[in-house]
């Protein structure tokens, strides 16, 4: 009877451990999707330019995930070898650290249940991070600084502007290599306290969204359920990202947030990842007056790849919401913001950017618009808003 208990013991860890190793592969697999799709046809031309680009993207939440993104994935939108496949030269890489369940466009409570806390357990993530917002923060960090300390040839951190023209001068004599910038993914991220934005700085964050699909200490959310404005503790941390030169992201922030900080600020902001509501009609994007405004004040506007941003998630449909930014903006203030590995479904991956650049050449972009919109705005954008060291 002893050895039948403990053989049936021994057999049920055995399954416990196999399940826990077989689950991050298995939970990612069923949020990060590339839809299916025949292979894309890109021209001689469509390819020789793609590969005279510099191309950026302001967004993508691979870090949350429980890959190496040192080897191609099987899952997922982005990795490094991909991104080298795709001439991907700078990926801003976002912390995602709450995000509540039954998650939604419209409301959501922030006292509801926290997905990420079961992400973390299930990925086995250290027990700081279990409680910590700040901490899960800073253990994506650590995740993707390791890949430079392992492969600086083919990998570099970016955190100011002199780290940039590094990276670009070392693109341009040849070297295969990409950047990687820090955001957060929300300014729940602090853990309601000021001091963890320099923490957080210190740790290389160079972009701060201040809200995620809730309300928080900042203020109210786009899809939160007060629709409030910044909150003192709001204002006190955007003064302080400002003073540190952290660039403020707007993507998930109420319409009221977003006015109280172009009031409280002539820095440009950032909405790192988006759509265009006069182009998609969309409980996830917030009115083209108010991107205006983002844009007369220098801002930058980052086009996602998903349905709930552009409406139809196909190449076309990404290329339309990105003609429809330029027309209402202007071609400076265009830029690319996947949402790659944000729990999304896209047309493609970080592999097939080419095919996007053809799609833009089919709907007749100019060469300049191309550029543009691919990585130079990002890249002046960056360049001009950076710590310069």
């Amino acid at each position: 009877m002893k050895k039948k208990m403990m053989l049936t013991t021994a057999f049920v860890l055995a399954i416990g451990f196999l399940l826990l190793w077989l689950a991050p592969a298995l939970l990612e697999r069923q949020m990060n999707i590339v839809l299916p799709h025949d292979s894309y046809e890109v021209s001689d031309e469509a390819q020789k330019l793609h590969d005279s680009l510099t191309i950026a993207d302001l967004h993508s939440d691979s870090t949350l995930w429980k890959r190496d993104l040192l080897e191609r994935g099987t899952r997922g939108h982005v990795d490094i070898p991909r991104m080298r496949e795709g001439n991907l030269a700078l990926q801003m890489f976002t912390s995602v650290t709450r995000s509540p369940r039954g998650q939604n466009y419209e409301k959501n409570s922030e006292d509801a249940f926290d997905n990420i806390t079961l992400v973390a357990l299930i990925q086995s993530w250290p027990m700081t991070t279990w409680n910590s917002l700040t901490a899960r923060a800073l253990y994506q960090a650590e995740k993707l600084k390791s890949l430079q300390e392992r492969a600086p040839e083919q990998f570099q951190m970016v955190s100011s502007s002199a780290d940039l023209a590094r990276l670009l001068e070392r693109r341009s004599s040849g070297e295969l290599v990409v950047g990687g910038l820090l955001g957060t993914e929300g300014s729940h991220a602090l853990d309601g306290k000021l001091e963890n934005i320099q923490r957080l700085f210190s740790a290389g964050f160079r972009m701060m969204s201040l809200q995620h699909f809730f309300d928080n200490k900042l203020g109210g959310s786009l899809h939160g359920q007060s629709e409030a404005g910044l909150s003192l503790f709001g204002e006190q941390a955007v003064d302080e990202m400002l003073r540190l030169g952290v660039m403020i992201d707007v993507s998930h922030s109420s319409p009221a947030v977003v006015k109280d900080v172009l009031k409280r600020t002539q820095q440009p902001l950032i909405v790192s990842h988006t759509g265009f509501y006069g182009n998609c009609q969309s409980p996830r994007n917030i009115s083209d007056d108010l991107m205006i405004a983002i844009a007369n004040n220098g801002g930058l506007i980052g086009v996602g790849y998903w349905d709930a941003a552009i409406c139809t998630a196909t190449l076309p449909g990404i290329v339309k919401a990105i003609r429809y930014g330029i027309d209402l903006l202007g071609m400076e203030h265009v830029a690319l913001g996947s949402d790659f590995d944000g729990s999304v479904a896209t047309p493609l991956d970080t592999s097939e950017l080419s095919a996007l650049t053809q799609e833009m050449l089919s709907q007749g972009f100019s060469e300049e618009e191309i550029r543009a919109v691919m990585g130079e705005n990002t890249m002046r954008f960056l360049m001009k808003n950076l710590p310069t060291k």
